[in-house]
C-alpha cells in the first residue's frame, strides 16, 4: 500500500511540475538566501498550539517546518510554495494528528497545517495574492480548542494540496516563525512598511455544513470555505 501511495504522489508531483512549467512558476519559486536583507519592519501574529495526545510530535513538526520557512526570502514577483520549501514530510517529520478524507489519523508531518494556516491568515491581512489554498473538509474545533478564526485555515497534503502565494511588492519579504512553549508566532518581515487589513467573517450554518466567507475592510470577498459538520 505504501508503494502504491508513493507512486501516486510521484505521478502527482510530475504532473505539477509540468503545470508549473506551463504556468511560468517553475523558475519563480522563493528559496533560502544567505544575503543580509535589511528587514526594518514586521507584522506579528500569534496562535496557541493546543494540547493533545501527540502534542510533543506536533510541536516538533511545527518547529521544523517553521525553521525551514524562516530561511526563505520571497523576492518581488516570486512564488511562495509551502511544499517547495518543506519537502517530503516522510523524510524528517514525526507522526501526529491530521485530517485525511474527512477523518482524523496520525500521519507523518501531522500538525504542520497550523503553520500553513497562520501564513495564510497573515497573507490575507497583508493582501498577498493567493495562488492556491485549500480549507479543511471538516471543522474539528469548538471555541475552547480553536486556535484561528474559521475560514483562515490552509490544509496541505504533499503532492496534492499546496499553499501558494506571490510577493506583489517591489521589495523582498519573508515569514519568520518562532515556536516558544505552546505559542506559534509569525512575523511578516519587509524592508518597507506593509499596511494590513482587518478581516471580517460571515458564517452560514445548515444542517450538514458551515459556510464561512472572509472579507476585507472594503467588503471584498477574499475566500469562501465550506466545512462539513461532525455528527455527534
Amino acid at each position: 500500500m505504501n508503494s502504491i501511495k508513493g507512486l501516486k504522489v510521484s505521478i502527482k508531483l510530475a504532473l505539477q511540475l509540468t503545470k508549473d512549467l506551463m504556468d511560468g512558476y517553475a523558475f519563480r519559486f522563493a528559496k533560502s538566501y544567505r544575503n543580509n536583507f535589511n528587514f526594518k519592519y514586521f507584522i506579528e501574529l500569534t496562535q496557541e498550539i493546543k494540547p493533545g495526545e501527540t502534542f510533543e510530535n506536533k510541536v516538533y513538526n511545527i518547529s521544523l517546518a517553521s525553521e525551514k520557512i524562516s530561511e526563505c526570502v520571497i523576492l518581488p514577483n516570486q512564488v511562495f510554495s509551502f511544499w517547495k520549501i518543506i519537502g517530503n514530510p516522510n523524510k524528517s517529520f514525526k507522526s501526529s494528528r491530521s485530517i485525511i478524507n474527512g477523518q482524523t489519523k496520525n500521519e507523518l508531518g501531522g500538525g504542520i497545517c497550523q503553520v500553513s494556516g497562520i501564513i495564510y491568515q497573515m497573507s490575507l491581512m497583508a493582501s498577498l495574492p493567493i495562488i492556491e489554498r485549500h480549507n479543511h473538509s471538516i471543522d474539528l474545533y469548538n471555541e475552547e480548542t480553536r486556535f484561528a478564526p474559521l475560514g483562515t485555515d490552509a490544509t496541505v497534503v504533499y503532492g496534492y494540496k499546496d499553499l501558494r502565494l506571490t510577493n506583489p511588492f517591489s521589495f523582498p519579504i519573508k515569514f519568520e516563525i518562532n515556536v516558544s512553549a505552546n505559542l506559534l508566532t509569525l512575523k511578516l518581515c519587509s524592508s518597507q512598511k506593509i499596511e494590513i487589513s482587518q478581516l471580517f467573517y460571515e458564517q452560514i450554518n445548515s444542517e450538514e455544513n458551515i459556510i464561512v466567507t472572509v472579507k476585507s475592510e472594503n467588503e471584498r470577498v477574499l475566500n469562501t470555505s465550506t466545512y462539513r459538520k461532525i455528527s455527534n
